[in-house]
């Protein structure tokens, strides 16, 4: 269904970013202080160099700790082949390029203008896009399940699958069972 909605209608304007000298350990307190996911990189006369998230963060951590995030700048480690799009393009065509990315940089000759996400999207007109909400939800409650799975968490409560008493359920290889079940 085509809209006639265009991304610069949608887009946040003036984004956060963050400078490509900026060390590791600034832009993870920058983005834990303004709340968000990641930033786009900038020079000083606006041009979009990199992407960095708090995934590229993680890498950091964990491939170049003895460096130490002071001394590592965010345009060492960032991506530099980003995917964009045009202020001018409708939202049809920013959700095709959101099959693969969650936040999509708006930019105009190389220059960044704003950015763009799903939840943008959404709030603008969710009645558009019925099946991206659904999408969203089951994409985030597909993470919680794999946060859950890697931590061995609990589930829910309910009947064990092994010893069919009511308790706190834990994901396993033989099925939902309780924590004594689990440890046999």
């Amino acid at each position: 269904m085509k809209s006639g909605i265009i991304v610069s209608d949608v887009m946040t304007r003036n984004p956060l970013t963050i400078n490509p000298d900026t060390n590791l350990l600034e832009c993870a307190k920058k983005i834990i202080q303004n709340k968000v996911g990641s930033f786009p990189i900038v020079d000083e006369n606006q041009n979009l160099t990199g992407f960095i998230s708090q995934k590229d963060i993680l890498w950091a951590i964990v491939k170049k700790s003895e460096k130490g995030l002071k001394k590592i700048k965010v345009g060492e480690i960032s991506m530099k082949k980003i995917t964009t799009i045009r202020p001018q393009a409708t939202i049809e065509e920013a959700l095709q390029k959101m099959k693969k990315y969650r936040r999509l940089p708006v930019t105009q000759n190389g220059k960044l203008v704003g950015m763009i996400t799903q939840k943008d999207i959404l709030n603008f007109k969710p009645e558009f896009y019925p099946e991206l909400e659904e999408a969203l939800k089951i994409r985030e409650e597909s993470e919680k399940l794999k946060r859950l799975e890697k931590l061995n968490e609990r589930i829910f409560e309910g009947i064990c699958e092994e010893c069919g008493n009511y308790s706190s359920l834990y994901r396993s290889g033989r099925g939902m069972v309780c924590e004594s079940c689990r440890e046999k």
